[in-house]
């Protein structure tokens, strides 16, 4: 219990700005909802607000018929029962999964990291090498961004930073080659994680897209079961954009999972459940913060507690 009051805690401080957005703040719907009587035009009220939150139409549209269902019904008749319904509800959204990384059971582990320019995606990999260093795992970096000039400069300073070796290739080079180098570098030096950068690229942008099929093919035949994982950075305050680049790159790359970024900033946190509900793709971890510990895996009960928080 006291480990997760603790993470209820830093997701809290974390989430301060989400939470001044959904539910604290004047367009809030603690302030819409305490210490009123239920009626027809407060559900419509909480509906559009729901939706602004970016909740999405689909659970929005699941949560307010129960509301009015049970409102017509009488088994709720104020806004301090449906709070603590949305509260109910919204944890039951995330059925008991594995929401862990999966690791190989022989040989290196590679993850492959993908996402839009702007994401943070450079950034969540630096949080994900805290993570897995932290459990005392050796960490390799492939740097497969070869189209964007700073891309790899940034990557180096992160390695330096956090003391993993990065292998990269040409500007403008082949980034599946550098993929084949990476795997094999990882393969003959004993780490136990390589993570693959890859290029920001649009879901719009077919050639780009291709070329991440082809880096995951090549990962596949150089490491067996690899890539282990998929995982996409997506950004909070993308709204319903993030949906439809999960459900693109999901086509592309079969994503495992999801690194969700940027919840520190004006970002609504109802993204979250929007994503859960649209593609099923699990939440692994969530970014609240620029540094490299500023990160936390994913955990629904203590998200929504630290969401609807006072």
């Amino acid at each position: 219990m006291a480990f997760f009051k603790s993470l209820v805690d830093k997701l809290k401080q974390g989430l301060e700005k989400t939470r001044q957005t959904l539910v604290t703040g004047v367009q809030g719907l603690r302030n819409l909802l305490l210490g009123r009587r239920l009626d027809e035009q407060l559900i419509a009220d909480l509906e559009r607000r729901l939706i602004e939150a970016d909740v999405g139409v689909k659970t929005t549209a699941k949560l307010i018929d129960q509301i009015r269902a049970d409102f017509r019904a009488g088994t709720i008749s104020t806004g301090d029962e449906v709070m603590e319904y949305l509260k109910r509800e919204l944890k039951a959204l995330w059925p008991a999964e594995d929401r862990e990384l999966r690791l190989a059971s022989q040989g290196p582990t590679v993850i492959l990291m993908t996402g839009v320019n702007g994401v943070g995606k450079t950034t969540s990999i630096a949080k994900l090498c805290r993570v897995l260093t932290g459990q005392g795992k050796t960490v390799m970096l492939g740097a497969c961004d070869t189209f964007r000039a700073g891309a790899v400069a940034q990557l180096e300073i992160w390695s330096k930073r956090l003391g993993v070796e990065v292998v990269k290739g040409q500007q403008g080079g082949d980034p599946a080659a550098v993929a084949f180098d990476a795997c094999a570098a990882a393969k003959s030096r004993g780490v136990d994680v390589l993570i693959i950068d890859t290029a920001g690229r649009l879901q719009t942008q077919d050639p780009l897209m291709r070329q991440l099929t082809k880096i995951r093919s090549v990962v596949a035949k150089q490491i067996p079961d690899a890539p282990h994982e998929t995982l996409l950075v997506l950004d909070a305050t993308a709204g319903q954009n993030a949906l439809r680049q999960a459900e693109e790159f999901n086509k592309a790359a079969g994503v495992t999972g999801i690194f969700l970024t940027k919840l520190d900033g004006t970002a609504k946190g109802g993204i979250v459940i929007a994503v859960r509900e649209t593609t099923s793709i699990p939440v692994k971890f969530i970014g609240i913060g620029e540094t490299p510990d500023d990160v936390q895996p994913f955990d629904p009960e203590a998200f929504v507690d630290a969401m609807f928080a006072e």
